[in-house]
């Protein structure tokens, strides 16, 4: 038969003292305990020496502890960090890039400000333009070089009248429409225009190259005072253009002048102004054969001749 599982302690006497002994153990701890808590509330003092004793024992493990907690929280921090920094970088890459964005518009209101008041300038000046229109197109696939304005006769402009821009001239009505001109630019092959330094009264005649450029040759050859940067201007011979506007800068010298660009490129001019041709009289003379005499008369009762004569 099988014996059962559980005994009395009373059949073993050993198992009766264990049981014993582990009640008086209790009993003593249970005693000491309440021992140390009254003193540790009647003199805290007491225990300081134990307690640093206990410290010195674990402090060792708090300090491995320390800086495995601290190393930890450092990676976290820095994990943290980085994804916020990633965040504020791309913040400041959107701001940076809209900031751009604002300055480029600015910089156009700017240049459009700019170009707005150049045009008022243009209708502001002594001599009223007949027309102030859009540059509409030009040619620069051949030597001919010829541009085309949004004003004809319709708004009174007639062959021969000057065409410049804000900076300088372009080029003389070459052929009229009712709503439409043809401009025959100055880097025409067929275009001469007499010109001067605007320093002093060098003269010499800027002769279209078709190229983009204009070929300058002196008048009075010999030794070629022209420097490279000097500036042109129209000397009003021909009584086509005004003296004393732009015309082009020197590059580069030559024997008999030199090689200059345009002050005011066409390829650049959006608005031109159209103004009356400065002497309507020299302008016919100019271009009358010499064999067809001016009538001294009529030269004498011209307004340009009375302006001048003032």
């Amino acid at each position: 038969m099988k014996p059962p599982a559980s005994r009395r302690t009373g059949h073993s006497r050993r198992a009766q003292y264990t049981q014993f002994g582990g009640y008086v153990l209790a009993a003593i701890g249970a005693l000491l305990g309440a021992v140390l808590l009254a003193v540790s509330l009647w003199r805290p003092s007491s225990f300081n020496g134990l307690r640093g004793a206990a410290a010195e024992v674990t402090r060792p493990v708090g300090a491995a502890s320390s800086v495995t907690r601290t190393s930890s929280l450092s990676l976290i921090e820095n994990i943290r960090g980085y994804l916020r920094a990633g965040r504020q970088n791309d913040v400041l890459k959107r701001e940076v890039e809209i900031a751009r964005i604002r300055l480029a518009e600015t910089d156009a209101v700017r240049q459009e400000n700019a170009r707005l008041k150049a045009l008022l300038g243009l209708a502001d000046r002594e001599v009223r333009p007949i027309a102030v229109t859009r540059l509409i197109g030009s040619s620069a696939s051949s030597a001919r070089r010829f541009g085309y304005v949004g004003a004809g006769a319709h708004q009174g402009v007639t062959a021969g009248m000057p065409v410049r821009s804000p900076r300088g001239v372009v080029g003389r009505v070459f052929e009229v429409g009712p709503n439409s001109s043809r401009v025959l630019l100055l880097t025409d092959s067929e275009s001469v225009l007499p010109v001067r330094r605007s320093t002093d009264n060098v003269v010499a005649f800027a002769e279209g190259r078709g190229d983009g450029r204009l070929r300058i040759r002196l008048v009075n050859l010999g030794i070629n005072p022209l420097r490279v940067g000097d500036v042109f201007v129209t000397s009003g011979a021909g009584g086509f253009y005004r003296p004393g506007i732009a015309v082009a800068v020197l590059v580069e010298k030559a024997a008999d002048g030199g090689i200059a660009r345009l002050v005011a490129d066409p390829a650049s001019a959006d608005f031109v102004s159209i103004e009356p041709v400065w002497q309507p009289v020299a302008a016919v003379a100019a271009q009358t054969p010499s064999t067809q005499p001016i009538d001294a008369a009529e030269l004498a009762a011209s307004p340009a001749a009375a302006e001048t004569t003032e």
